[in-house]
């Protein structure tokens, strides 16, 4: 909705304003711009998708968005984690993106959480047309399939144990685009590099990754629209990463409770250290189908590193997957972007919004060459497999309530047996704008 000018919005107008004269002058030597919607050529608008301040014909735009998760973590017992009991502010994202002459867009997410990285995504990008985009700054490769998901729009509260073997962001330069209508989509960069499951600021080894995928809506073309829901890809990565004692390029494996349940070894000094030291590729196969309010999505990531610890080197391969089902019971339909319901609660709304339940099965099994020599088998664990329930309550496009429960077992990890297995009970409470 375009909210009307009033005084409440005298300070921004007249900053808007104050933009307008250099943006004038930017576009002196371009055709004529449409009529503005006011009198100071600036069309300010509130709606679920953010705050929006634009120049009349669009060419400049920016909006102002974010995200805030609150949570709580219950585990069923003191024995099954090393962590507590707790409420925690998961993620308090402001996001703020804009468009600049049309054809270069910016986006810029930061996160104010305890212990989180201050800077998420930092980037530009020029895209000319669909079929040919470029982007360079911060941002996730395009490697994993939840983890490109935004975290607002996940199914669980937590992403499944995947996501550890996958870059989460690092800084390049991508070439990506959607051909046919969005029948396929590429992408295809060169980063930082960076170890499973982490994010980089800046390049410690001088070497660099390459990241790719090919999806494809093999059905969005047709007459089939039943299946225009049916998404397949493939994506890969590959690179050199060389660590050091304190920068290993090895990062630790947790469970869907965030806790670590492996660790590679570690000293005072690199010959006691286990440390990235060579080749370091990714392959992931991965697809989901969304038919009315029925989802699913399965993916599966092999990595595989060379490490070494003194004169000692191996290469150690990990492999994880997952598979996960969901149904909209009713308000709305299941999406890869998230339920919008079409009915929703609160404001003109007279609805209850959407309500959606699901499950999923993960897996992950470490190489057992990692055993004994780069990882202490009384610690970490070679094998992890869980499932969990969720259900989710989407009040309206902006505010959802989440609840899961996630059983995580384990093969090793204890000094007799099996790591005790995790048990969590986690909810959400989530605000987007």
């Amino acid at each position: 909705m375009e909210v009307v000018a009033g005084r409440s919005l005298t300070p921004l107008v007249l900053a808007a304003a104050l933009l307008t004269g250099p943006l004038a002058r930017a576009q002196s030597t371009s055709p004529p711009p449409v009529a503005p919607s006011s009198s100071s050529g600036v069309d300010v608008k509130a709606s679920p998708e953010g705050f929006i301040l634009s120049s009349a014909d669009k060419a400049f735009l920016l909006k102002l968005r974010g995200y805030v998760q609150v949570d709580g973590r219950f585990f069923e017992s003191k024995a099954d984690r090393p962590g507590s009991t707790t409420f925690l502010i998961r993620r308090a994202r402001p996001l703020l993106e804009g468009t600049l002459y049309s054809v270069f867009d910016f986006r810029l997410l930061l996160d104010f959480a305890a212990n989180a990285p201050p800077l998420w995504d930092a980037y530009v990008e020029y895209r000319p047309r669909k079929e040919l985009r470029v982007r360079a700054g911060k941002f996730r490769p395009p490697v994993g399939l939840e983890r490109n998901q935004s975290g607002i729009n996940t199914l669980f509260i937590e992403r499944a144990l995947p996501t550890d073997l996958v870059p989460n962001r690092d800084v390049g330069l991508m070439v990506h685009g959607e051909l046919g209508g969005g029948v396929l989509t590429y992408a295809v960069g060169a980063f930082n590099g960076t170890a499973d499951g982490a994010s980089a600021d800046t390049n410690l080894d001088d070497s660099f990754d390459l990241a790719a995928r090919l999806f494809t809506h093999p059905f969005r073309a047709t007459g089939l629209k039943s299946l225009s829901g049916l998404g397949l890809g493939v994506a890969a990565s590959h690179g050199q990463q060389f660590g050091s004692a304190s920068t290993t390029g090895e990062a630790p494996l947790r469970t869907m409770g965030q806790q670590t349940f492996f660790i590679f070894r570690t000293g005072a000094s690199v010959a006691e250290t286990v440390v990235a030291h060579g080749e370091h590729t990714r392959l992931s196969p991965q697809g989901y189908l969304y038919l009315g309010p029925l989802g699913a999505m399965a993916e599966y990531v092999s990595s595989s590193q060379e490490v070494s610890l003194g004169a000692q080197h191996a290469r150690l391969r990990f492999e994880s997957w997952q598979a996960s089902a969901s149904y909209v019971l009713f308000g709305g339909s299941a999406s890869y972007d998230g339920v919008k319901p079409t009915d929703p609660f609160g404001g003109a709304g007279s609805g209850w919004g959407a309500v959606e339940v699901g499950a999923r099965y993960a897996g992950l099994d470490v190489d057992p060459d990692a055993f004994p020599i780069y990882a202490d088998p009384t610690r970490s664990a070679h094998k992890a497999r869980g499932w969990g329930a969720v259900a989710n309550w989407y009040l309206n496009g902006n505010i959802r309530v989440a609840t899961t429960y996630d059983h995580t077992s384990f093969a090793g990890g204890a000094v007799e047996g099996d790591r005790i297995p995790e048990s969590v009970f986690m909810s959400r409470f989530q605000v987007s704008w």
